[in-house]
């Protein structure tokens, strides 16, 4: 091993599920000490035949879990991916001991609407603030000054890998609502929810929940293409950038290398 290891847990697979044919999900023992907060990323990897692969992840889990968890969505042609695919409970990966990221939830400006936009595994982050408020809810040490307003877009409902727990959470907290909206529902017959995709549907949503640039933040996590998107919407309902945190999955190839 060389120097640079001294950077790097071995972290251990201890549990997968697999939420689609490209989706999925595990939760691992990270190797030793590691402290983050809601939002940032870990950084995961494996050695390459030439090469270490390294790219970040959204950590899901909360900083008050012993168990890190991470949602995958299969890049076929990505470096990393692939070989993540191909691991299984016991199995290790390279994990950098130090988190990074600012996609974190604002807690500075004042604002306590968060409007919260994801597409697939874009959800990770906010679940992450969701397990850790909810735990805080539950202590009594949390009284919902800050409330969170969900928009889950999807190609079809199943590759909403946080669907159930939280609907329960928002069924139970009166300081969370969650919203899934499905893109091809001529894909997905049994889907009676919202249709339509996640940024064509923002200015409804953000209607109904009382969201705008005078009274909240506003968060994009996932495809790229949905962030740009989405924050030309956001625009035209008064947020100013200051106000706009954005946390972009990959860049798209004509501009730069996949990040999968």
């Amino acid at each position: 091993m060389d120097r640079v290891d001294d950077k790097f847990y071995r972290a251990r697979i201890l549990k997968r599920s697999d939420i689609a044919s490209d989706l999925w999900l595990i939760r691992v023992d990270p190797g030793g000490p590691f402290t983050f907060k809601p939002g940032q990323y870990a950084t995961l990897g494996v050695e390459g035949e030439v090469k270490r692969i390294e790219r970040a992840y959204s950590i899901v889990s909360s900083p008050i879990e012993k168990e890190l968890e991470f949602f995958f969505e299969l890049v076929p042609e990505g470096e990393l991916t692939p070989r993540l695919y191909r691991l299984q409970e016991g199995d290790e990966m390279l994990m950098r001991k130090s988190p990074k990221g600012l996609f974190t939830l604002d807690q500075k400006s004042g604002r306590t609407n968060h409007f919260l936009v994801c597409t697939v595994t874009g959800i990770a982050p906010y679940v992450s603030y969701v397990r850790t408020l909810y735990r805080s809810w539950e202590e009594g040490s949390f009284h919902g000054e800050h409330k969170l307003f969900i928009l889950n877009g999807a190609s079809r409902s199943w590759e909403f890998g946080y669907y159930e727990e939280l609907s329960k959470y928002a069924k139970q907290a009166p300081w969370l609502k969650y919203a899934a909206t499905v893109s091809r529902p001529w894909e997905d017959e049994n889907w009676t929810g919202e249709m339509g995709r996640v940024d064509d549907v923002l200015r409804k949503y953000s209607d109904m929940w009382g969201l705008d640039g005078t009274n909240s933040v506003a968060y994009l996590c996932g495809h790229p293409d949905m962030i740009e998107n989405g924050k030309s919407m956001l625009k035209r309902i008064g947020f100013s950038k200051q106000h706009v945190k954005e946390e972009v999955y990959w860049i798209p190839a004509k501009q730069g290398a996949t990040t999968s």
